[in-house]
Parts: structure tokens; sequence; C-alpha cells
């Protein structure tokens, strides 16, 4: 089943269970895969469609931070159900001990020995873990790893 077809089975069940913040979700979800394809001029495959969700969970991130930081709790904790709801759709997530450990072995391929080299282990580590981990955990991780 193409995540597409999941995300409207998902919508008309939330519609039947009366699940109003899932419900949110799923719908701000297909507008945005709607203009999407109507930017593209094409149907969405299912890694277009992930690339949607990512970008709907990262403005929520940071429409979370901005509420904790304005104290509104009330608005952040819909925003974090929203984040929890959507990232069920996405392909399972590197732990960050695999990041850890692939992030090690590029640095000692590559030969990188200081943070003036992180661009040579970003490089060749973006395309291998894109979908599978967070890029700014990656960005974190390499940061750490490099004198």
């Amino acid at each position: 089943m193409l995540l597409k077809d999941r995300l409207m089975e998902e919508m008309k069940d939330a519609m039947k269970k009366r699940e109003q913040i899932k419900l949110s979700a799923i719908r701000m979800v297909r507008a945005g895969i709607k203009n999407r394809e109507i930017e593209l001029g094409r149907e969405l495959n299912d890694e277009d469609v992930i690339g949607v969700i990512k970008s709907a969970i990262r403005q929520r991130k940071d429409s979370y931070t901005q509420f904790l930081n304005a104290n509104r709790l009330d608005l952040a904790d819909k925003e974090k159900n929203e984040i929890d709801i959507l990232s069920v759709y996405l392909p399972g997530q590197m732990s960050e001990d695999d990041i850890k450990k692939r992030v090690k072995e590029v640095i000692s391929e590559v030969g990188a020995s200081t943070s003036k080299d992180m661009g040579k282990v970003m490089k060749l580590l973006m395309p291998e873990l894109k979908g599978k981990a967070d890029g700014d955990l990656i960005n974190k991780i390499v940061k750490e790893s490099l004198p």
C-alpha cells in the first residue's frame, strides 16, 4: 500500500473515531502533499511523501519550541502530539549508537582529523543516512567526534 493511500485510510479512521488531533495532523500533511504535487506537476512517490511529512514534523518542532518558550503548554502539547502522530509514517530511524558507529567509520575512511574535515565526513554520511537519521543529530555527533 502506498503511503498516500495509507494516510487516506488513517484519515477516514480518525474521522470515524473522532480523533481530532490525528485528523488535523493528517489533513495538514495531505494538503502539503497535494500542494507539492501541483508544484511538481506529477504524483508523488513514497519518498516524496516522506519528505513532505518530515517537513511537517520540522515545522511542528519549531512551533513546539516557540510555544514552550512562550509558556503556552497547551499549544506545545498539541504540537508534540502531532509530531508523535506523524512520526509513525516515517521509516525506522537509526539509533544514536548506530549513528556514532557509522560516523567513526566514515571519519577513519576519509582520514578526518580536525573539525575542518567535517565537510568531507558530512558529504559521505548525509546521502547514506538520508531518511534513516535526523540531519541535526548527525551533525551534532560529527562535531563531537572531531577535535
